[in-house]
């Protein structure tokens, strides 16, 4: 079946956040992780029965879409889940924010690895938690851990009593592999942290053939002190629609966890549930053309940051979010400048790393290829 990736839609003047940071300028938005593409064409045809019902009044999710998910989650990864572990979320940062809230008692420790997508960064303080962070290097060429400083954080004094992890990671776009995730999973279980892992890109895997690893997928003792926070709002590209869910394997995390949503998170709405039926039931084919069309994109990214003088970046293995470290360039301000050129990135500044920028290369290919044209014409005058 054919897709067209190619025609864009039409988004200036709309409700999108995206466009609408620059209305009445002349500059692209490559920022915010929302791609520019229409959502499968099962999602709007299953949006479309629903809003013919005519009524939209208090609602939850139907053993129908229950079950797409838990097929999902069995034929995607082997993941055998049990309805009772879905706590359905209006969004993904709603459940980072949910879980320091819930998982973390007040002044105590939440850790992660920067540089990071910034909500882990702001939900310790919002809930009046203490953030701590360990650094990801880049070395040989890729990204990693430095399991030395993980485990001098998760030793510090007071201890972290939960992990927020990134898998896979944005914005450096890994997909942590299986050693990796083992080594987090043994010292957090050492030291006695939970683990929120927010999977949100895991359907996003560039590399053919590859398959993502839940981290609750490990052992059972990951899969007993970890909440996976997962959606198919970045897969298919219906954020706007919010909804997501917590897979929550552990009884008593479970009820920590919903405690801490009560009376303050809404229920997900009608329409966010029905998209998540069918994408999950009948979208696959729209994704594998999806995956198909972004490695193009990503490899119009790698080839372009390669020509230009005092830029560099590893091509990302999953996500549509390329990471560029420009702190050779002579840019004092590397978002800016780009910003003042028509092209909109996000500041490495707000993931907790200045002198980086993140470039969404969701976009079809003649979008892209202006951006490229004009950052490449920044970069040599």
């Amino acid at each position: 079946m054919a897709f067209d990736f190619d025609t864009p839609v039409e988004r200036r003047g709309s409700d999108s956040f995206k466009w609408g940071r620059y209305a009445g300028r002349d500059v692209l938005p490559l920022w915010v992780a929302d791609m520019d593409f229409a959502a499968p064409p099962a999602v709007l045809e299953a949006l479309r029965q629903r809003v013919d019902h005519g009524v939209f009044g208090y609602g939850g999710a139907t053993p129908e879409v229950t079950g797409s998910v838990l097929q999902a989650l069995a034929r995607d990864y082997g993941w055998q889940v049990q309805a009772e572990w879905l706590v359905w979320l209006p969004g993904l940062v709603t459940g980072l924010n949910v879980a320091c809230r819930g998982l973390a008692e007040p002044g105590e420790t939440v850790l992660s690895a920067v540089p990071v997508y910034p909500p882990f960064l702001s939900a310790p303080a919002l809930s009046e938690r203490r953030l701590a962070t360990v650094p990801l290097h880049c070395r040989e060429g890729r990204w990693c851990w430095d399991f030395a400083a993980l485990e001098a954080a998760l030793q510090a004094d007071p201890r972290p009593s939960l992990l927020l992890l990134c898998h896979p990671h944005n914005p450096v776009g890994r997909a942590w592999s299986r050693s990796e995730l083992e080594t987090v999973a043994e010292l957090c279980g050492r030291y006695d942290v939970l683990v929120c892992s927010d999977e949100i890109h895991a359907d996003l895997q560039l590399e053919p053939g590859a398959r993502h690893l839940p981290f609750a997928c490990l052992d059972a003792e990951a899969a007993r002190r970890s909440v996976t926070l997962m959606a198919p709002s970045k897969t298919y590209n219906i954020p706007g629609l919010s909804c997501a869910f917590a897979v929550i394997p552990d009884g008593t995390i479970r009820r920590r966890f919903t405690r801490a949503m009560a009376g303050i998170v809404p229920h997900v709405n009608v329409l966010g549930l029905a998209a998540c039926g069918a994408a999950y039931a009948r979208g696959e084919p729209w994704r594998e053309a999806l995956l198909a069309y972004l490695r193009q994109n990503r490899e119009r990214v790698v080839q372009a940051v390669a020509g230009w003088p005092g830029l560099e970046m590893v091509a990302p293995e999953a996500t549509y979010l390329a990471w560029i470290d420009a702190r050779q360039s002579g840019l004092k301000e590397p978002a800016r400048a780009f910003e003042a050129a028509g092209v909109g990135l996000s500041d490495g500044r707000e993931f907790g790393a200045p002198g980086f920028v993140r470039l969404n290369f969701g976009c079809p290919g003649t979008t892209l290829e202006a951006a490229l044209e004009r950052m490449g014409r920044l970069l040599r005058p």
